[in-house]
């Protein structure tokens, strides 16, 4: 009973989803219109949280702690978006819940540098200076940091454990993504199978997945951009969460 009333609710939430992107927003959804200028009131920290915001050269970061509590851990939070919107108050929420669910840890969401006007690799460079900051400046231990991300922060997240392995550097504990974008050349098999079916980005090659201006004058090919999934050769600390009717 249980499987089927979460079958029963995702259809729903599919179909609300189909219905929306059929509507005269939908065009601007799958473009990416919404993502680039979200329209939000002010963000209001919880009461028992410090919450910082941390300036560094090309980026702001949003450090938060729970008050009193010091674990040694801190995780890691890359935000969706496609690679062309900046982030917003449902990430500040997403750290206060991953705070919790992780027993006092701490979270760091970087709101790094989006195309068009900062294409690749500016995304990855922000990810990985923010890293650097975790250990370099605040000390944390590399095996106490795990790195999270959904949608195109997923993919960033497999992209900046790549980098550090290739560049020698320490590895986080472990990866959490949720329905992680791995593949901009969209030759992957998911977007055949799911061409149909994927309620918000189906149907049509007029979308952000197919015209993407993250990959600038780079290779689509390239490994930092399209090829993030090599890294479950040599990197087994990872929790993978996907939609299967999701092109990505």
């Amino acid at each position: 009973m249980k499987n089927r009333e979460v079958s029963l609710r995702g259809k729903l939430v599919r179909d609300m989803m189909k219905n929306m992107m059929d509507s005269a927003m939908g065009h601007k959804i799958q473009t990416g219109e919404y993502r680039k200028d979200p329209k939000e009131p002010a963000w209001i920290c919880p009461p028992d949280y410090e919450y910082e915001i941390v300036e560094m050269p090309h980026f702001k970061m949003e450090y938060l702690r729970p008050t009193g509590v010091c674990t040694g851990r801190v995780i890691l939070q890359l935000h969706g978006g496609g690679y062309i919107g900046p982030m917003k108050n449902i990430y500040r929420d997403f750290a206060i819940q991953y705070c919790r669910r992780s027993f006092g840890g701490d979270v760091l969401t970087i709101d790094y540098r989006v195309a068009p006007e900062h294409p690749y690799p500016a995304a990855l460079e922000d990810a990985v200076a923010a890293y650097q900051w975790l250990i370099g400046e605040k000390h944390y231990d590399a095996d106490k940091i795990v790195i999270a991300g959904d949608s195109a922060g997923g993919g960033l997240a497999l992209v900046l454990v790549m980098y550090l392995r290739d560049h020698g550097m320490e590895l986080p504990a472990g990866v959490v993504v949720m329905s992680p974008w791995t593949d901009l050349t969209n030759s992957g098999q998911s977007y055949q199978t799911n061409f149909d079916r994927d309620p918000q980005f189906g149907g049509t090659t007029d979308n952000m997945l197919f015209h993407s201006t993250y990959i600038g004058d780079a290779d689509p090919e390239d490994p930092y951009i399209s090829r993030c999934l090599e890294i479950l050769r040599s990197f087994r600390r990872c929790c993978f969460r996907w939609e299967v009717r999701k092109c990505c």
